[in-house]
């Protein structure tokens, strides 16, 4: 059966956005430290998660290596629509979570309107790689229960208030998991793999 993996980035003090919710790579207000190594373990690791834009600068055409699917919420994907893309992950299969978009604007991209949970549990069953949960927080906390797996690729700063990992609605269910790969970057980040006890 195929994992649900929250592959996202966190602060040290555990948010993944600034309070406006705003891309923090790009933009007059990116906070997000972009080191070489940061950059190149992406490459080397996870080519997939690279939007196309950035895939095509780089020059980096390597199939995905964990997933072949990229799940994300509403205001995630405004991010995208925003920079004036429809579907930044153009070599994944991509499904929006949204009841207020009225269609999806790009003929790749599957808008879902149903219960996140049961459309992921179907998703667990079907065969290929690894589902990728790029966010938001909020989207994080509704599918919580269902994460096999986090990659917290960790950046070596905090930032005091944001949109914290599992957004701000998610159940208090404690939940433990078992630190399973970790890659310490010269530059400070890490990227840290943990997998759910069952």
């Amino acid at each position: 059966m195929r994992k649900l993996v929250y592959f996202i980035a966190s602060t040290l003090d555990g948010q993944i956005a600034g309070p406006d919710g705003a891309d923090p790579t790009s933009g007059p207000d990116a906070f997000w430290p972009i080191a070489e190594d940061y950059l190149g373990h992406l490459i080397a690791e996870f080519p997939e998660t690279l939007p196309a834009p950035a895939r095509q600068a780089l020059g980096v055409t390597a199939p995905g290596t964990h997933f072949d699917t990229v799940l994300e919420g509403r205001r995630t994907y405004q991010v995208g629509l925003d920079a004036g893309l429809t579907d930044a992950y153009p070599h994944l299969r991509h499904l929006v979570f949204s009841r207020t978009l009225p269609e999806s604007p790009d003929p790749r991209v599957e808008l879902v309107r149903e219960d996140p949970v049961g459309r992921v549990r179907q998703l667990k069953q079907e065969d290929g790689k690894d589902i990728w949960l790029i966010g938001g927080g909020e989207l994080a906390g509704v599918l919580y229960a269902e994460i096999d797996q986090l990659i917290l690729k960790l950046g070596p700063l905090t930032i005091g208030a944001g949109i914290p990992l599992f957004g701000t609605k998610a159940s208090f269910d404690p939940a433990v998991f078992t630190l399973t790969d970790s890659k310490i970057l010269e530059s400070g980040g890490a990227f840290l793999t943990y997998t759910k006890k069952r």
